[in-house]
């Protein structure tokens, strides 16, 4: 995870550049909330300390970069506590999460402060994001370099799709992604913006350059596909189901944005990381073989558990004396209720 850290600087300078100070305590407040949780957890719990492993500071970051600069620090606290209490450590820890951490954070947000994580500003000017200007068919305002650079309002991570490859980039040099993911992702979207682009927006001509350009850099697509949508834990293991996973993640998002709306997402395009979290729980299984991981981020199969025991024996710690713990113990013996784990079968691969 330590190349993830590094691979989300150049988005993070860029966000601390463009939207000044705020941002910058933004991600310190979201980054430190969420390690500081992990870390706080696991010592309660009697668990490993595992911030070493820099994930808690990867959830943190991508949490952060996903937040508007100009929301109060205290709700990029809750959401890191969000983020790794519920999301992450309450199913097992990493490797048992049911969908990606920081996206299931940021959805938290949205939902519960709604009007402060729709609000953006930029120069000191409350201002309307560039894809809620193509959504109401406004695209002659919106200026494709501008968006490509990062000089536009947004989050503090997506406005510049230069500084998020160059990120993608140095993660494909050192193997840690590949393309079929975030390839098929973006390849898809661009087929289906150009063939139905012109439904949406009738004076959007078929396969418009720059109307597809604008959709590409505008929104959270770029962050989501290369550095959510190619999460280890929630997303296929297999050559076949990753692609069938970016195929499904560019329609659904192409679908959303263009003929979607809801009361949640009021036209400022926030439905590329939605969708991820749908497609979450639409991810193909296989066997542990097929697995075409980075060895590094493939935990051991001895650590692996059925996902939800994290949820039940925890709350059952806090709430029993010992001497009924070890009569639980004695009555389902396949649990190991002390040090948290749960048999394995070596040949499956449980998410």
């Amino acid at each position: 995870m330590l190349y993830v850290t590094i691979a989300l600087l150049p988005a993070s300078a860029f966000g601390v550049w463009n939207f000044g100070v705020s941002a910058l305590v933004m991600l310190v407040c979201t980054t430190a909330s969420a390690v500081l949780t992990e870390y706080i957890y696991e010592k309660l719990m009697h668990k490993k300390i595992t911030i070493n492993d820099y994930s808690a500071v990867v959830t943190g970051l991508l949490l952060g970069l996903n937040m508007p600069a100009s929301a109060p620090w205290w709700m990029g606290v809750l959401g890191g506590i969000f983020a790794i209490l519920i999301v992450k450590q309450l199913f097992g820890g990493l490797g048992q999460n049911i969908m990606n951490p920081a996206l299931g954070a940021r959805c938290f947000l949205l939902i519960s402060f709604t009007g402060s994580m729709t609000a953006f500003t930029y120069d000191g000017v409350s201002t309307a994001t560039p894809l809620a200007l193509l959504k109401s068919g406004e695209q002659l305002d919106v200026t494709v370099m501008d968006m490509l650079i990062g000089k536009t309002a947004g989050t503090i991570g997506e406005t510049s799709a230069i500084a998020v490859v160059i990120g993608a980039i140095f993660l494909i040099l050192m193997g840690i992604i590949d393309l079929r993911i975030p390839g098929t992702y973006i390849a898809t979207f661009v087929v289906f913006i150009g063939i139905f682009g012109q439904f949406a927006n009738p004076e959007v001509g078929f396969f418009d350059p720059q109307y597809i350009t604008a959709h590409l850099c505008g929104g959270g697509l770029m962050l989501g596909a290369w550095f959510m949508a190619t999460d280890y834990v929630t997303s296929p293991i297999t050559k076949k189901g990753q692609l069938v996973y970016g195929a499904l993640l560019g329609i659904l998002t192409g679908l959303f944005r263009l003929f979607g709306g809801s009361a949640i997402i009021p036209e400022n395009g926030r439905t590329d990381h939605i969708v991820i979290l749908i497609q979450n729980h639409q991810s193909v299984h296989l066997p542990a073989e097929a697995d075409t991981r980075h060895p590094a981020l493939v935990p051991p199969a001895g650590e692996l558990s059925d996902s939800g025991h994290g949820l039940l024996i925890p709350v059952l710690r806090l709430l029993l004396r010992p001497a009924r713990m070890r009569k639980i113990q004695r009555i389902f013996p396949r649990y190991n209720i002390y040090d948290l784990s749960f048999p394995v079968h070596q040949q499956q691969f449980h998410r």
